[in-house]
């Protein structure tokens, strides 16, 4: 067993073991294998045609664009793309399935092996991929409209689907979590997926098991269309507890599909679980194998984006940053850019880094707002910075300059510093003078100091900050009062 199973965290003594299935529907106009469109929130089954539902005479024509995103994920995640790979028939029946059967790869995917790395708090994981691959999605069953009925609306049947499946490395909910906002990040980055949970272009598949350490793996049970990293947590952690608790009392684990119920916050079975033999899979007759040349990959890799991984690299190697920063500043390219504007225009990249991810996340976090949408801009914040570098403005105060440039006050940093007397005092003349008013008001802390209590020293500077509004500079308060004092 490796290092990182051995420091894996336990749960009642048991050892989580968790891997993925993510389904990434892939930015193309039209669907898979046909030209049906792909636009959601579309009126039910105006979107499916003779193609998707596999009428007598149709057949189905593999959409490129579909492709080239599988290509570019491969080529994300460090992946083998094959080139040749193999369509294959997975067979069911399910009301919303109209051909009886889907479209999908199995024994060989297009995209193989792979990593996606990620830092949970300021450790360093690595979830190991088995691969990715295309197949079509099937239609959507509706019970809530029709009282006493199901409708069916075909409208998703044939939308182009990645299929990306994980090994079992993953041992706690948080590391699943973070894994899949990784992925949810790469996705998006290099513009494969739009990742709107909500609307299910990005759903995830958890099988959870349970062992001691050293034993053989548990039975899996798979939590279903998971469409939020919250509730993603929330699952993982029932079933986890719900699994220990049957295995303790005395109870084997069914191998099982269950589905999350927000409301309850439990897992409920849905059905026992199929393997690969109940699908009876076989080569689609319909479909000759996919052949990727060489030449395309290397064409597509050329047109592709800065990684997340390689620009959180750069940003290392030309700003200084730890590498928590950078992986942080590298959730999108859009805070990657305000990062590297800020950071550029001010000269103080650290202190753009510290304000990108503390101050600038915390508001916008509270708004439920993107980095897109942020009032300051980085020009802005660059300003404000070197105001804070040259000693204008103390940190408590720029946050002060902060909230009037974020609520519209103001849009120059100068402008609001004065308007608002925020300048930090460095004239030491007057400085000295609060600081001798200060030490003949308090004698008896200043007796203390002198006996070699150091707490009375912070005391005095607080005080000599109080007197000065909080206008002077701590750091030439310290110092001053230091001189003063010996």
């Amino acid at each position: 067993m490796s290092d990182k199973k051995q420091a894996s965290p336990l749960v009642q003594g048991y050892e989580v073991v968790i891997g993925f299935e993510t389904h990434a529907q892939l930015a193309t106009q039209s669907k898979i294998f046909s030209r049906a469109p792909t636009a959601f929130g579309a009126e039910p089954n105006t979107q499916a045609c003779a193609v998707d539902l596999a009428l007598p005479g149709t057949l189905p024509v593999m959409n490129r664009g579909a492709v080239e995103h599988a290509i570019r994920l491969g080529l994300a995640l460090g992946s083998h793309i094959a080139e040749q790979s193999v369509f294959a028939r997975k067979n069911y029946f399910y009301p919303d399935l109209p051909k009886g059967y889907q479209i999908s790869q199995f024994e060989i995917p297009v995209v193989q092996g792979g990593e996606v790395s990620f830092f949970l708090g300021d450790e360093k994981k690595t979830v190991r991929l088995v691969g990715a691959h295309l197949e079509e999605d099937a239609g959507k069953s509706l019970h809530e409209e029709f009282h006493g009925m199901s409708g069916i609306d075909l409208n998703r049947a044939g939308t182009p689907l990645l299929e990306i499946v994980t090994e079992p490395d993953m041992r706690s909910s948080a590391e699943a979590v973070a894994y899949a906002k990784e992925l949810h990040k790469t996705v998006t980055w290099i513009g494969i997926c739009d990742g709107n949970m909500q609307e299910g272009s990005f759903r995830c598949d958890a099988n959870v098991s349970v062992r001691k350490p050293g034993e053989p793996l548990g039975t899996r049970r798979e939590i279903k269309n998971l469409n939020s990293f919250k509730f993603m947590q929330q699952a993982i952690d029932y079933e986890v507890r719900w699994q220990i608790e049957q295995i303790e009392d005395g109870h084997a684990i069914q191998q099982a599909t269950v589905l999350f119920d927000p409301d309850t916050g439990e897992t409920r079975a849905m059905r026992t679980k199929e393997d690969a033999a109940d699908y009876r899979y076989f080569p689609d007759p319909d479909l000759p194998p996919l052949v990727i040349a060489r030449d395309w990959v290397e064409q597509v890799k050329a047109n592709m984006p800065e990684l997340p991984r390689q620009m959180a690299a750069r940003l290392v190697q030309t700003y200084g940053l730890p590498e928590y920063d950078a992986t942080t500043l590298t959730q999108s390219p859009a805070m990657a850019a305000y990062f590297e504007t800020a950071a550029k225009a001010s000269g103080q990249a650290k202190m753009a880094s510290n304000w990108i991810m503390g101050e600038v996340s915390r508001r916008l976090n509270n708004e439920e707002k993107d980095i897109a949408q942020v009032p300051v801009s980085a020009d802005t914040l660059a300003a404000l910075l070197k105001r804070i570098a040259d000693g204008t403005v103390s940190n408590n105060a720029a946050k002060q300059v902060v909230d009037a440039l974020w609520s519209g006050e103001g849009s120059d940093v100068d402008a609001v510093i004065e308007a608002k007397g925020l300048k930090q005092m460095n004239d030491s003349g007057a400085l000295e003078k609060i600081i001798d008013e200060v030490m003949a008001a308090n004698a008896p802390m200043v007796e203390q100091f002198r006996a070699g209590k150091d707490k009375a020293f912070n005391a005095l500077v607080g005080l000599v900050m109080k007197a000065s509004k909080g206008k002077a500079n701590p750091q030439q308060a310290n110092d001053l009062l230091k001189q003063k004092l010996q």
